[in-house]
């Protein structure tokens, strides 16, 4: 399964949270999987950072990095297919990161791992609990 992470499930997954679901963390952990991290949420990380709204050890880009070598993530790149495919979202959800996580997700075919359950509105596999 080709799965992507939401911005909360990078963040909770690099700082080994363990209220990170059960069924999240094995969907990650699992080798069959391909876990793909978009340059989505290390945009996200590294704005709420630099805003104070999110405390991180290390700087987003420098985190997703680290995670990519040691976890074996794929880095996925925001393309001009994802960027259009968010106009054509329905508005059930005003986040512009997430709005272009599910356009990545839709356009790409995969499964998202997130706690958000606005994403269950745009008709794509989730995984949390």
């Amino acid at each position: 399964m080709n799965i992507l992470l939401d911005t909360q499930a990078v963040v909770l997954w690099g700082l080994r949270d363990p209220s990170l679901p059960l069924l999240a963390q094995n969907a990650i952990a699992d080798s069959a999987n391909r876990v793909m991290l978009s340059a989505v949420s290390v945009w996200e990380m590294a704005i709420k950072r630099a805003l104070g709204k999110l405390p991180l050890p290390a700087a987003a880009l420098q985190m997703c990095g680290e995670l990519v070598v040691q976890s074996g993530f794929s880095p996925l790149e925001i393309t001009f297919e994802h960027v259009g495919a968010v106009e054509h979202l329905p508005p059930h959800h005003r986040d512009p990161f997430d709005r272009l996580l599910i356009a990545q997700a839709t356009s790409d075919g995969l499964t998202i791992v997130s706690g958000d359950r606005w994403f269950d509105a745009y008709g794509i596999d989730r995984i949390w609990e």
